[in-house]
């Protein structure tokens, strides 16, 4: 099933996304398909009017005090910036890289700095993994190796002294034309590929704290496991045993196989790793006739990796017995690392949806409150606010108890409103009078600790069809949330709002001030505050970045002045470090801005807050996924995704990380390797 780049669609790719084999492949072509929400909601501008301003509303908040159950101490005040722009403020030092072009096929670090892979596709993971051969690659042998492009990933030190971690990872999607052999069969092909999805849990080592990261040697990692496309996950929640989740080989509706699509996603508090099930869509093939399979991008068509020839469960049309399928993904899952033997989980509570990731905060009632969005155009933002409290506590009775915070609360969908008139937010970007893109909103709840409160839906639809749910209640549509993280420190909330070229397009909804472009092919970040705790129905929200070009008029950096930050599109991962910096890795700068993607540094707090600086750039076709800073150690860590994807078998475009090329000798691979990546100094 050999992928060639020259027979896609390329219509329109180049305004939004990356290349017409990442539309192919990772989400079956959704920029160049009819966008799903078609409904009807109130538009912004429709209940901009009655909303309440953000600073009055956050006036409510005690001046915006936010207590947060987990926060951590503030870091050292931030000193004022120097004339130059280089950063003075406490934390870790680097000189922000140039731009580099999307043509580089090497990974950018600042000087005095270096990097090196610590795993990469196709290394093992479990004892007895054959060395890596991609000309002789089997089924069996990818579900004991390093699955294909990585993405979420976390690294967790495991004892006092730092020396012993995990490394946790997903993977997304697979690339068979640069993968393969033209000598491997299709359904050859299919099974590896099914096999290259799901996780990886790989044991890491070192001689001391602060050091870099090794492998730990697989006959002696005991905590090693991959999850693959067939893996057993237990269906939990509401919707576990509903007649919309039951097959023929799963009567019970309590037991789906593998995960696909996974995405971003977060560590919880008690340890484990959440991870969002994305466009799932693009596996399976149906009747497409239902409103929800319309809403959800389903089709009668052939699917994106023709699993269907090979495992049943992927033909959901009428008569199979497998209609419901494709209900069983779209969930944020849960894995714990630390025990190999432990079944996997799909959260029903949590809705179903294009699940970019989902990140927990306590809130100060100990309630596990969990931040989602959904990576579509014109989709929504949501939270799960749990009915249980979180218990403290490293024993295995607080670990079972808190791992099962995430299968009984309540799901909520957001509205926002603004505080500037509606003339003002014209679609190019310009900034109202008041000088912020800024208002308030609310949290509406879809359903409270198990029961429906959307009209005309069960418990049961409202999240295995979420997506309706939040139509009906007149959710705001936004511009693709991507990683939504909140902090920490603060209690904030990030949303990453990565692209939408349709806003504004006949038809199609125009701009509104939380997501204030229209032909947005940049993206940018909402930072939304809770009034009160983290369980709170009200918030605030301002932009704190409108990325691109800082030349353009259409671009805002929290205030920070334009002539000394760094170029920056199409913003998708984050993550903090510890004194509370945003870091942001991109995905679609080759396209929108003709920019390598990489790994930039935004400071929330002080003088230099909206400085942005680039400290990486990925190599040509990669996209940077997975960002973990330890700057206490000073590494900083990344999943480099689908380095050279516009390639095939016999003509590779990129080389990374090993770097062969052509003179590869015997059992060596010419080819990119999606890997993740740890910089330090040199």
């Amino acid at each position: 099933m050999s992928v060639e780049p020259r027979s896609l669609p390329m219509a329109e790719h180049v305004v939004g996304k990356r290349s017409p084999v990442t539309c192919q492949l990772k989400c079956a072509n959704a920029c160049l398909a009819p966008v799903p929400n078609t409904s009807d909601n109130s538009t912004f501008r429709d209940i901009a009017g009655a909303a309440l301003t953000r600073r009055s509303i956050l006036g409510l908040a005690g001046a915006g005090a936010i207590t947060v159950a987990t926060a951590v101490a503030a870091g050292s005040p931030a000193a004022a910036a120097t004339p130059t722009g280089r950063r003075t403020r406490p934390g870790m030092s680097f000189r922000p890289i140039d731009p580099v072009a999307k043509t580089v096929d090497s990974l950018s670090v600042p000087d005095g700095w270096r990097w090196d892979p610590i795993i990469r596709w196709g290394d093992p993971v479990l004892s007895g993994a054959p060395k890596f051969d991609p000309s002789n690659q089997s089924a069996a042998a990818q579900a004991m190796q390093f699955g294909y492009n990585n993405d979420y990933t976390d690294i967790i030190t495991t004892d006092r002294r730092r020396r012993e971690g995990l490394l946790v990872c997903n993977h997304e999607y697979v690339n068979p034309a640069i993968m393969y052999p033209p000598t491997l069969s299709d359904a050859e092909q299919r099974e590896i590929s099914l096999a290259a999805h799901g996780f990886s849990v790989v044991e890491l080592e070192r001689p001391r704290a602060g050091k870099p990261w090794r492998t730990k040697d697989v006959r002696k990692a005991r905590r090693n496991r991959r999850i693959t496309g067939s893996t057993p996950f237990a269906l939990d929640g509401p919707a576990a045993g509903s007649e919309l989740l039951r097959t023929k080989s799963d009567p019970a509706g309590r037991e789906a196989l593998g995960t696909l699509g996974n995405c971003s996603g977060g560590t919880t508090p008690w340890g484990t790793i959440l991870s969002g099930e994305e466009n799932f869509n693009g596996y399976f093939r149906t009747d497409g006739t239902s409103a929800a399979d319309k809403r959800y991008g389903l089709k009668d068509a052939a699917s994106s990796y023709g699993f269907e020839t090979i495992d049943p469960r992927f033909d959901a049309r009428s008569g199979t017995g497998y209609e419901n399928e494709p209900n069983r993904f779209g969930w944020v899952v849960e894995i714990d690392p630390h025990d190999p033997h432990s079944t996997p989980v799909k959260h029903t509570a949590l809705g179903r949806l294009k699940h970019e990731g989902a990140n927990v905060i306590l809130s100060d009632a100990g309630k596990a409150v969990t931040y989602m969005g959904d990576d579509e155009r014109f989709d929504y933002l949501y939270k799960f606010v749990s009915s249980g409290t979180y218990r403290p506590g490293d024993d295995r009775a607080a670990r079972e108890h808190n791992k099962s915070l995430l299968s009984q609360g309540s799901l909520y969908v957001a509205r926002f409103s603004g505080d500037s008139p509606a003339g003002e937010i014209d679609g190019t970007g310009t900034l109202p009078a008041d000088g912020e893109f800024d208002g308030s909103g609310e949290w509406i709840a879809l359903t409270d600790n198990g029961r429906s409160l959307v009209p005309g839906m069960s418990i049961e639809e409202v999240l295995v069809h979420t997506r309706l749910a939040g139509d009906k209640v007149g959710a705001t549509k936004m511009d693709r949330c991507e990683d939504v993280q909140p902090s920490l420190q603060t209690g904030k909330v990030y949303v990453v709002c990565t692209n939408n070229t349709d806003r504004g397009k006949a038809g199609k909804e125009g701009a509104t001030e939380p997501n204030p472009r229209n032909a947005n092919k940049h993206g940018h970040i909402v930072e939304l505050t809770e009034i009160g705790d983290q369980s709170s129905t009200r918030f605030a929200w301002s932009l704190v970045l409108v990325a691109g070009d800082p030349a353009a008029a259409d671009t805002y950096f929290a205030g920070y002045p334009k002539d000394k930050v760094s170029s920056i599109s199409c913003p998708d991962n984050v993550a903090f470090d510890s004194l509370g910096d945003l870091w942001i890795a991109t995905d679609g700068m080759p396209s929108a801005i003709g920019l390598a993607d990489g790994l930039f540094r935004m400071p929330l707090s002080g003088a230099e807050r909206g400085h942005v600086e680039q400290f990486l750039a990925v190599p040509q076709d990669a996209e940077t996924c997975g960002p973990v800073v330890h700057d206490e150690d000073g590494l900083v860590f990344v999943a480099v995704q689908h380095p050279g994807e516009e390639g095939t078998w016999d003509e590779q475009r990129s080389y990374f990380p090993d770097y062969v090329g052509r003179k590869a000798r015997k059992g060596e691979w010419k080819g990119p390797r999606p890997s993740i990546v740890q910089v330090y100094r040199s």
